[in-house]
């Protein structure tokens, strides 16, 4: 078996450099870097990658390069099979093979489209699309058209959310990513990310394509408006002919069931027609609270990203994009001391610049140096020696699991009330100087080994379980946050 995986690696590795060679940089190191290569034998290579979503980027954007590398390095009946991660709904880990195909998979179909014409617009409260009649080239997208792909700054806090929305924009609604759902916590740039997409597609199709950005609390209140002047069935129909349904911030459906069963029937409606959903939230699908199953699930369907704090080069990026868009060029060392000390999200780094141009033009200061954004920042740049609380800990956690704080330091074990204090322990740790016993103290007065049995517990399944990694992740960003 160890000969077998030797054979793999060093045919995987003669297929890198000739790849290398072929693509830039960034491209190999985001998208080749992370494949593992499994075993090799009867003239086929298999490779591991991470997600369905990296499958068809592959197969969609590198087929030919990869099919003629197979072939160089490997011989004419060389062949390639891949091994795709999917993370299931127990939470373990399978490896589904998805075989390379011998020549690329011809386009979908388009759809073919119909339109209901009524005299219905949705109420006369604020919304996007007050018209006469359900027609695609009447509709008000709602968009802004500053978000855009160009100016949205990539980086490795976001370039897989990134790279799934330009591959949507380009082929809504007959891709793989239906619905797209992108989360991360505020400032990330979820808005811009997801409007991006609508802008694209709008420049791409104009009038063919009837595109719609919507905010989930005025979908609610619409819906709402719809009942009382019954006329729900035609806020319904208005809905299932849009062809891109962009819902932003879907976390605040949570606990409205009869919005959520009237979104539930447009989903299908509108996902059976193959019209493209794209979906923002604070948190990824499984974690948002007082959802029905049915809707988690079809959250799931499709691709899931989230976006990261962005890290120092991308906020710098960002600043200096900011910079440029208002027609000024800002000393180097200025944008460096704004990027190591706005570390939160995107938007504080937008109200820094602000702030200081601002200033400079009621104070008409020519150039803006170190010591002057000192200046006017000190009260946004708050102390990175914070410390955090235990009960701060706590109340994260019970609110990412959307549980009582009082639950974690209860006697029950119920399961989910147990992997969240387990969770909170561990942070608590991690995140404060406080002794096991104090720790145990906080939980009920539970004692120190309870306490190591929970921090062990989480680290052994955060080495094994992607889905908790991903979930300390969140809560590790989260508790950083408050301590900036």
């Amino acid at each position: 078996m160890g000969n077998t995986i030797t054979k793999a690696e060093q045919y995987w590795e003669e297929c890198l450099e000739v790849i290398k060679d072929n693509i830039s940089y960034q491209k190999y190191k985001s998208w080749f870097e992370p494949i593992i290569p499994l075993h090799y034998e009867l003239n086929t290579l298999t490779i591991q990658v991470p997600s369905q979503f990296w499958y068809e980027w592959l197969e969609e954007h590198y087929y030919t390069i990869l099919r003629s590398t197979v072939a160089k390095v490997l011989g004419p009946e060389g062949k390639l099979e891949y091994s795709v991660v999917v993370e299931k709904a127990e939470d373990l880990m399978e490896q589904r093979s998805v075989f390379l195909p011998q020549r690329p998979m011809p386009p979908t179909k388009p759809q073919e489209m119909s339109y209901a014409y009524t005299d219905y617009s949705p109420g006369r409260i604020e919304n996007p699309f007050v018209i006469p009649g359900i027609r695609k080239t009447q509709v008000d997208s709602n968009l802004n058209p500053n978000y855009v792909f160009d100016r949205f700054i990539e980086g490795d806090c976001n370039r897989l959310a990134r790279s799934a929305a330009m591959a949507i924009s380009e082929n809504p609604g007959k891709n793989s990513f239906n619905p797209f759902f992108v989360y991360g916590t505020t400032g990330l740039g979820k808005t811009h990310l997801v409007q991006s997409i609508g802008n694209r597609i709008k420049k791409e199709h104009g009038d063919d394509l009837s595109i719609l950005y919507v905010s989930s609390e005025t979908f609610t209140n619409e819906f709402v408006q719809a009942i009382r002047n019954n006329r729900a069935s035609e806020f319904s129909t208005f809905y299932r002919t849009i062809d891109v349904l962009i819902v932003d911030d879907i976390q605040f459906f949570s606990g409205k069931e009869k919005t959520q069963e009237e979104f539930f029937h447009i989903f299908n409606a509108l996902h059976q027609e193959g019209k493209q959903i794209i979906l923002s939230s604070d948190r990824a699908p499984k974690d948002v609270p007082d959802i029905e199953e049915r809707l988690i699930s079809r959250f799931s369907w499709g691709l899931s990203a989230d976006l990261q704090i962005p890290e120092f080069e991308t906020r710098y990026a960002i600043l200096e994009r900011k910079s440029a868009d208002n027609g000024i060029t800002i000393d180097p060392k200025v944008l460096e001391f704004i990027a190591h000390n706005f570390k939160s999200n995107v938007r504080d780094l937008e109200g820094a610049i602000i702030k200081l141009l601002a200033t400079a033009s009621l104070k008409q200061v020519d150039e803006i140096d170190t010591q002057i954004a000192k200046n006017v920042l000190k009260d946004m740049v708050r102390s990175s020696n914070t410390q955090i609380s235990i009960e701060s800990i706590q109340n994260y956690v019970c609110d990412y699991f959307g549980i009582e704080s009082n639950r974690v330091r209860e006697k029950t074990r119920k399961q989910e009330v147990v992997e969240a204090r387990q969770i909170a322990m561990y942070l608590a740790k991690k995140f404060t100087k406080s002794s096991l016993k104090t720790i145990g103290l906080h939980f009920g007065g539970r004692d120190h080994s309870t306490v190591i049995h929970a921090i062990t517990a989480i680290e052994e399944r955060a080495s094994t379980s992607p889905k908790h990694q991903r979930i300390l992740r969140e809560l590790e960003q989260k508790i950083e946050l408050a301590t900036l």
